[in-house]
């Protein structure tokens, strides 16, 4: 649940189309702390914590100084008389960055964990497609053998082996091991 790349393009769209200042502030903090981690896992490095919990401060002064920007009543229009008045799309991000703040910035201190989500997007990317071009699968058999074979390609693709090798062994019985 890496969410950092997909957040940095709701904070430019908030920013532009808003014109909320907390947004560039946070786009800009996200963007330091991945030039951070890029460059201890390229100069093999040990992390240096004093930095990192100042980074996390600096995300948690950005986060109160946008609900400070919005808060939760702004958006007090709504049809009907029940339930809550709806939030706007920065607040309801600001929402997000408290609830799962841990999970945005495990980057920071877990190198085996990407700073986006883009390959779990492309996993299911092929999925989807499928559905659309022909509105589902005929049977569930067939959608569970597209999704076995994406999913070995998918493996191939992670640990850098030969897609076209990796395939042609799994249809002679010896798929590839993956170290």
């Amino acid at each position: 649940m890496e969410y950092s790349k997909s957040f940095i393009t709701c904070l430019t769209g908030i920013e532009e189309n808003y014109k909320q200042q907390w947004a560039k502030e946070m786009n800009g903090l996200l963007t330091e702390m991945k030039k951070y981690t890029d460059e201890c896992k390229e100069q093999i490095q040990e992390l240096d914590f004093e930095r990192i919990k100042a980074l996390k401060d600096r995300f948690d002064a950005i986060v109160i100084k946008g609900i400070e920007e919005n808060p939760p009543s702004q958006n007090p229009q709504k049809k009907g008389k029940r339930g809550a008045n709806p939030k706007t799309k920065a607040r309801n991000l600001l929402d997000r960055f408290v609830e799962h703040k841990e999970k945005i910035l495990r980057f920071l201190t877990d190198f085996r964990v990407p700073f986006e989500n883009n390959q779990a997007e492309r996993d299911i990317r092929m999925m989807k497609l499928q559905q659309k071009i022909s509105g589902t699968f005929r049977t569930t058999r067939g959608a569970e053998a597209f999704c076995r074979i994406r999913a070995y390609i998918s493996t191939i693709r992670k640990n850098s082996l030969p897609v076209l090798e990796g395939i042609l062994a799994a249809l002679k019985g010896m798929p590839l091991s993956i170290p």
